[in-house]
């Protein structure tokens, strides 16, 4: 049994907002029948351009209703920007937490609001957001949707795709093709990553550096070393160069230079900075 917050059951029972909006400013229509969730969202906007008023009609489970029924209220009093920066998550959180194999049903919920308001910008999202390779033939998601849901819900395996988009759920075939878009999508991830911290590590000051060094070797790199019978010490930090010291069973190493230069060395470039050096002290030199 999947265990549902207050907030959902709540929502569930009391759903807010249900119906359909006469004359609506945007009508965004998501999902199916066939697949088991169909969500239908309308709402009105006042002189301002703000949200005066939504409803949704929804087909589906009960996290279905109370991720609808929460969207509707969130919105409400928005403009339409602030209201698309509302994602998947936000609508999760609202209701303090979904069971990820309902996580789907949030998802549901932005996209239909994202395809009301471009139907109101006259925009044809349906048609945009289906373009591409179908993977999942049981369920007709695409290649395009399964790396969005990857990208902004940091999914790291098949079972988390289905669960976030359905994609997966039906005769499992198109399994080896989810796990490649995963691991596509999280490389490029982690590239963005690097070198956002690269960037970060050229504006650090001098103390930030080396709170950043510190951090990288006793969070990364010290732990790895204890787990194999060795251990590091930071002696020194000299502008861009890091003095260390090899302790354990990395003492007698003959591979020591591949720890400092390989592990350390790289490690610090690749997270705090291009221009930082390590360099070994023996326990027998005098620093």
């Amino acid at each position: 049994m999947w265990e549902y917050s207050d907030k959902v059951k709540d929502h569930f029972n009391n759903p807010r907002n249900v119906g359909e909006i006469e004359d609506p400013d945007g009508v965004g229509e998501v999902g199916s029948l066939a697949c088991g969730d169909a969500l239908k969202l309308t709402f009105k906007l006042d002189k301002e351009g703000r949200i005066a008023d939504v409803k949704f009609k929804t087909f589906g489970c009960g996290s279905a209703i109370a991720s609808s029924s929460a969207l509707t209220e969130m919105i409400k009093g928005k403009t339409l920007d602030e209201a698309l920066k509302i994602t998947n998550k936000d609508i999760a959180d609202y209701l303090d937490g979904l069971p990820e194999e309902k996580m789907h049903c949030s998802v549901m919920g932005r996209e239909a609001l994202e395809a009301a308001i471009a139907n109101y910008k006259g925009e044809d999202l349906k048609k945009k957001s289906t373009e591409g390779k179908i993977v999942c033939n049981c369920f007709g998601v695409t290649e395009q949707q399964i790396a969005r849901a990857v990208r902004e819900n940091n999914l790291k395996t098949v079972e988390q795709v289905t669960n976030y988009t359905k994609a997966g759920g039906g005769c499992q075939s198109c399994h080896p093709e989810i796990e490649k878009i995963i691991q596509r999508v999280q490389k490029e991830m982690l590239a963005k990553e690097i070198e956002r911290r690269k960037l970060e590590g050229k504006k650090l000051t001098n103390l930030q550096k080396i709170m950043k060094i510190q951090e990288i070797i006793e969070g990364e790199i010290r732990p790895a070393l204890i787990r194999d019978g060795g251990d590091i010490e930071i002696v020194d930090i000299k502008d861009n160069k890091v003095y260390v010291a090899l302790r354990g069973k990395c003492t007698a190493c003959p591979s020591s230079q591949i720890t400092v230069k390989g592990v350390v060395e790289s490690k610090l470039k690749e997270f705090v900075s291009e221009d930082i050096e390590v360099e070994e002290v023996k326990s027998e030199e005098v620093f």
